[in-house]
C-alpha cells in the first residue's frame, strides 16, 4: 500500500489549506484512514481520524477549525484546515490503518504512513 500526500504550503495566521492523500494499492477497503503531525522537537501527534462507517476523532487543539473527509471508493482522505495558527506548523502525515486486501479474511493491521508534507504557518 503507498499513501500519495499534496497539499501542504505556506500561509498566514488565519489561512486555510487543505490536504489530500491517496492510498493504491490491491485493497478492497481501508477501515481507518487519518492525518497526524510532527513538529520540530515534538513527538507525532493525531490530528484527526475518520473511519470507514463516518466516525470521527480530532484533537482538541483543531476541534472546529480542522475537517476531515474521506471518499471510501477511491481511498482518498482530506483535511480541510482553516483559520490556522502558527502552532500548525509540523509536517503532516497521512495514515491508513485495518486495510482489506482480495481473499483475506482479516484485515491488514499494520498501520501505513505517507512521506509527509510540510505546512508552514507564518505570523
Amino acid at each position: 500500500v503507498e499513501l500519495v500526500e499534496s497539499g501542504g504550503g505556506l500561509v498566514r495566521a488565519g489561512g486555510s489549506l487543505r490536504l489530500s492523500c491517496a492510498a493504491s494499492g490491491s485493497i478492497v477497503s481501508i477501515n481507518n484512514m487519518g492525518w497526524y503531525r510532527q513538529g520540530a522537537g515534538n513527538q507525532r501527534e493525531l490530528v484527526a481520524t475518520l473511519t470507514r462507517r463516518g466516525i470521527t476523532n480530532y484533537a482538541d487543539s483543531v476541534k472546529g477549525r480542522f475537517t476531515i473527509s474521506r471518499v471510501n471508493a477511491n481511498y482518498t482522505v482530506h483535511l480541510q484546515m482553516n483559520s490556522l495558527k502558527p502552532e500548525d506548523t509540523a509536517v503532516y502525515y497521512c495514515n491508513a490503518y485495518e486495510i482489506w486486501y482480495p481473499g483475506r479474511l482479516s484485515p491488514d493491521t499494520q498501520p501505513y504512513w505517507g512521506q509527509g508534507t510540510q505546512v508552514t504557518v507564518s505570523s
